[in-house]
């Protein structure tokens, strides 16, 4: 979880949270898998309140 905010979670809100506020509103939000021969979509709640969080970490650590 220190990784994460140190990496993928500097300049948000939860750089400075905690690994419980990070594992609540991150990781425990529910989703839908949809497996496909070629791709994985992952589909997210359209009004997540911390998605934009989510795809910035994403990203970043996609990379």
């Amino acid at each position: 979880m220190q990784r994460l905010r140190e990496i993928a979670l500097a300049g948000t809100e939860l750089a400075r949270a905690t690994a419980a506020t990070i594992r609540v509103n991150l990781l425990k939000i529910g989703a839908s898998v949809v497996r496909n021969t070629r791709r994985i979509p992952i589909l997210f709640a359209s009004h997540h309140p911390q998605r934009e969080t989510f795809l910035v970490a994403a990203r970043i650590l996609a990379t």
